[in-house]
């Protein structure tokens, strides 16, 4: 028997090396091994559960069911998630779904996963995803099936070993008050009386929560089965897929058409990828590409522990590891820096797991050691090393595949398919029938990534990587990652990079966040941080910046971003933002198309730009973007397309440009339009010079009339620029006087030194996108996926003035935002300021007369009314409909890491609620510090 503590110790010291790992062409560690050797199957007694599903292979000689002709969904996957949207479609009233399973039940990963269910996380989402599944888990099934699944309602336990981790759960808890989810945070001491074998000697404080608790396996996945059979769904296993069938119809859009097995074909115009690890190779056979990677992932299970019964799980984030309780043992596993790749992925591979490697495993010995040192002395009953499937983002891959229709993905779940399994699931069913899912799933939709990273190896490998090593990480507000970046370029990148650019990441893009005054600070190849033997980055400056800003509180380069947000209220600035996406729409049907699309009536008078939203179905928005009408003629690309009749330009945010992408595609294709929509993103830039001395500085570079008279608000032109054409737009998502310049990409750098040179007198001054944050928010203008979501309306967002309601003309969901306008709002967005000088982040509670009514979803300190600014959505306790008046009539607070302030609550901006800036019209000066003074 070895122990945890010293006898492991003495293992590695004594025992016979492993074989070396191979080396990847990315230089990680690798496993390529087939699983068929006998050093790679495993025995129930292996992993912690009373009975898997497991049967002899002598019983598996062909499907365990008849294969139909047809179906309407056929899932393929019998893990969690496969499980769980079989059930949830079945539950939707969608009987004639088949589930194919090339083994028994949870054969791939999901048997020896460790089934921890944790019911805070920071996501409103996520939150609302667990809810689901614990309900089903813990309630729904056995109501309904009389079985019971396995759930142990035990609790949970994170641990802090200091103040900014201790942070981060005090900021789930506020979060948690608003969803009745009971958590406290516990003193040392309290946390010693509640978990006696636990060391707390290094402890900052811990956060318990009650209800959380353990999932069995075999249990959920059989219940599951047995309800969606009970329902009319049908469950195959032993039956693997041996190609997909896709047709292409009239307008050439690939469509799923059949799934082949050795044993017959399914006809059927859905298939649900809930392969998992094995997800990418059933992606591939239909053309679809699926961004994952697999790994090995491992935990151990101790001999018994005296006193360790109905104690909670464990988090121990700062130590990288869980303890999850088993009975009178613990298991014990994390997430370490020097993962191992499984590069080769057997189909073979059933009920089967891998030698653990001590040497890559010992680091979290180490860390359950120091927090309960019982186990020095515990021996080891089992190990337990199976692959598991992760993503670039550590957040799963959902929705429908952009090349293909009817191909979804419900894969990609970094340990988490048995917690997630059953709010994923539901979603799934949910946009399988209805075309979109219930909740905001953006997080989780694979049409997050842009097309070209999703088959780029390198980005999906260190991506992931960086995301499994820092899975328990702190969530700081301002992290970015480290990991495959400068994928993508703009025309400006180096000059900014001179000028001390510290760039964000969005799309693959590097864009600007904010400007350092004490030089470059560039981006550098990953380093794996200094894993697998590699060289950690010497002299990277960009690392040691992001470091400081790893804070809960003011970040320390707080007054740089003052001075480029207030230079831009007082002066001029200059934004980069040629990450946008910039696409043309044309064609014989466009006019019809942009009615159906977009919100606001976009066919007013060529020259014309809209600000306007998209919405799915259900009125939610899917997008907000600008819309300019263009003049039919002869292409001049990048600038304009060929179009004898109606032709827009759609100017998109870069960080969801394919996602806009994709929803008109599926649109046009829904609806029949005869319409050609072109992506110029990579062939111009754009730049945004804002403030009060944009027009006289334009004026000078420019050869058009800029005055409001000849150059109104929300309209273009193809104009000169310092002798190069380029596209100049009167906007501002900052809420000042100002234009932008999409400029052809080989024209960039000759306009963007025109204007720093005639800017030069005015003081002009480079900004990034942390400013546009703070300006935008403090306007009260959106950004999508904060305060603009799926989920959200229009109306409920305060953006009804982009929909014409007045007219007759018909667009997709105005039926759903007629009913709401007639039936009252059941939630509003409202803004909230803070007198006291704390910055706040989103996710904060938001109390009403004391009682929670709902939560930030964006906030930023607003520079020129010196106040933390906020937006939130809130209900009424009662579910009465939030009118205007019961705004009004409240006493507000904001819950902020357990501590209560006082807010405002405003149902206007309180910074130009007369919307005067934008057209030009400055009454008055803003206060401004002797240093922005001397600038201006």
């Amino acid at each position: 028997m070895a122990f945890l503590g010293t006898a492991v110790s003495r293992m590695l010291r004594c025992r016979t090396p492993l074989p070396p790992l191979c080396r990847a062409a990315s230089r990680c560690y690798s496993s390529t091994t087939s699983g068929s050797s006998s050093e790679h199957q495993t025995t129930e007694k292996s992993v912690p559960y009373e009975k898997t599903l497991k049967q002899d292979q002598a019983s598996l000689r062909g499907p365990t069911k008849p294969l139909p002709r047809s179906a309407d969904a056929v899932v393929i996957g019998g893990g969690s998630l496969g499980c769980q949207t079989l059930y949830h479609l079945a539950k939707m009233g969608m009987t004639n779904v088949v589930l194919l399973e090339r083994d028994r039940l949870t054969a791939g990963t999901t048997w020896h996963t460790a089934g921890l269910l944790w019911q805070l996380r920071p996501s409103d989402t996520e939150v609302e995803l667990l809810a689901h599944t614990r309900n089903v888990i813990s309630s729904e099934l056995e109501k309904e099936t009389g079985l019971e699944t396995g759930w142990i309602q035990n609790g949970g336990l994170f641990i802090a070993s200091n103040k900014q981790r201790l942070d981060e759960y005090k900021r789930l808890m506020s979060l948690g008050k608003v969803y009745g989810i009971e958590s406290y945070v516990l003193s040392p001491a309290e946390t010693k009386d509640l978990y006696p074998l636990m060391n707390v000697d290094d402890l900052y404080g811990t956060l318990y929560v009650p209800k959380d608790g353990t999932m069995d396996p075999a249990g959920t996945c059989t219940v599951l089965s047995r309800a969606a059979t009970a329902r009319g769904a049908t469950v195959i296993e032993n039956c693997p897929v041996t190609g997909v069938q896709v047709s292409t119809d009239d307008l050439g859009v690939k469509r799923v058409k059949g799934v082949e097995t050795p044993f017959g074909t399914i006809e059927t115009s859905c298939l649900v990828n809930c392969a998992g690890v094995w997800a990418t190779k059933l992606g591939d056979m239909a053309g679809v590409k699926v961004p994952l990677v697999a790994m090995h992932h491992a935990y151990v299970v101790t001999e018994r522990i005296e006193g360790i019964q109905n104690m909670p799980n464990v988090r121990d984030h700062d130590a990288s590891v869980y303890l999850r309780l088993q009975g009178d043992a613990l298991s014990v596993g994390g997430y370490e820096q020097n993962p191992i790749f499984w590069d080769k992925v057997s189909d073979k591979f059933a009920f089967s797991l891998f030698d653990l490697d001590w040497d890559v495993f010992m680091q979290h010995i180490e860390g359950a050691v120091n927090r309960v040192p019982a186990l020095e002395q515990t021996g080891i009953k089992s190990t337990v090393c199976g692959p598991e499937s992760f993503t670039a983002d550590h957040k799963p891959l959902m929705g429908e595949a952009p090349e293909v229709r009817g191909f979804f993905l419900g894969c990609g779940f970094n340990s988490a398919g048995m917690m997630l399994g059953g709010g994923c699931g539901r979603e799934l069913a949910h946009w399988i029938i209805y075309g979109r899912p219930e909740k905001d799933m953006y997080g989780y939709d694979i049409r997050r990534f842009h097309h070209s990273l999703t088959n780029n190896n390198r980005w999906i490998r260190e991506r992931s990587h960086e995301s499994y090593a820092k899975n328990y990480s702190v969530v700081f507000p301002f992290d970015e990652p480290l990991a495959s970046r400068n994928m993508r370029r703009d025309p400006f990148h180096q000059v900014l990079q001179d000028q001390g650019c510290v760039f964000q990441e969005r799309h693959g893009w590097e864009r600007p966040g904010w400007f350092h005054r004490e030089g470059p600070a560039p981006v550098l190849d990953y380093d794996y941080y200094g894993a697998y033997d590699l060289p950690k980055n010497s002299n990277d400056k960009y690392s040691e910046l992001l470091g400081k800003e790893y804070t809960f509180g003011f970040p320390p380069h707080h007054d740089v971003i003052k001075d480029e947000c207030l230079t831009c209220r007082n002066g001029v600035a200059v934004f980069n933002m040629s990450y946008f996406g910039k696409f043309f729409l044309t064609g014989p049907d466009a006019k019809n198309a942009a009615d159906w699309l977009f919100t606001a009536d976009v066919n007013k008078a060529p020259g014309s730009t809209v600000y306007t939203c998209m919405l799915n179905k259900k009125g939610g928005s899917e997008a907000d973007l600008t819309v300019s009408r263009l003049e039919p003629g002869s292409a001049h690309l990048p600038l304009a397309p060929e179009s004898n009749g109606d032709a827009y330009y759609l100017a998109i945010g870069g960080g969801v440009a394919e996602h806009n992408w994709n929803h008109i595609q599926t649109v046009l294709q829904d609806q029949g339009f005869r319409c050609t929509l072109q992506d110029h993103s990579e062939d111009m830039g754009m730049l945004s010079i804002q403030g009060p001395k944009s027009r006289e500085l334009l004026q000078e570079i420019l050869d058009a009339d800029l005055s409001n008279e000849a150059f109104p608000f929300s309209t273009h032109k193809v104009v000169n620029a310092a002798g190069h054409k380029v596209r100049a737009m009167r906007l501002s998502f900052v809420g000042e006087l100002g234009w932008e310049l999409h400029i052809p990409k080989e024209s960039c750098m000759p306009v963007y030194q025109a204007v720093m040179a005639a800017g030069a007198k005015h003081g002009i001054i480079n900004a990034g996108y942390r400013a546009i944050d703070s300006l935008s928010i403090e306007k009260g203008y959106r950004h999508w996926h904060a305060d603009l979501r799926p989920d959200d309306t229009p109306l409920e967002a305060g953006l009804a003035f982009t929909c014409k309601m007045k007219t007759k003309i018909p667009f997709q969901g105005r039926e759903v935002l007629e009913a709401q306008k007639a039936a009252g709002l059941r939630r509003r967005i409202v803004c909230f300021t803070i007198d006291e000088k704390v910055p706040m982040f989103g996710l904060e509670a938001v109390f009403r007369n004391g009682v929670p009514v709902g939560h930030l979803r964006r906030s930023d300190y607003g520079f020129a009314i010196d106040k933390t600014i906020a937006y939130g959505y809130i209900r009424h306790p009662e579910g009465e409909v939030v009118s205007p008046a019961f705004v009004r009539s409240g006493e507000f607070t904001m819950e902020r890491m357990g501590v209560v302030y006082k807010a405002k609550a405003h149902l206007k901006t309180p910074f130009d609620p007369e919307n005067k800036r934008v057209k030009g019209i400055y009454d008055a000066p803003l206060e401004l510090s002797n240093q922005h003074k001397a600038r201006v």
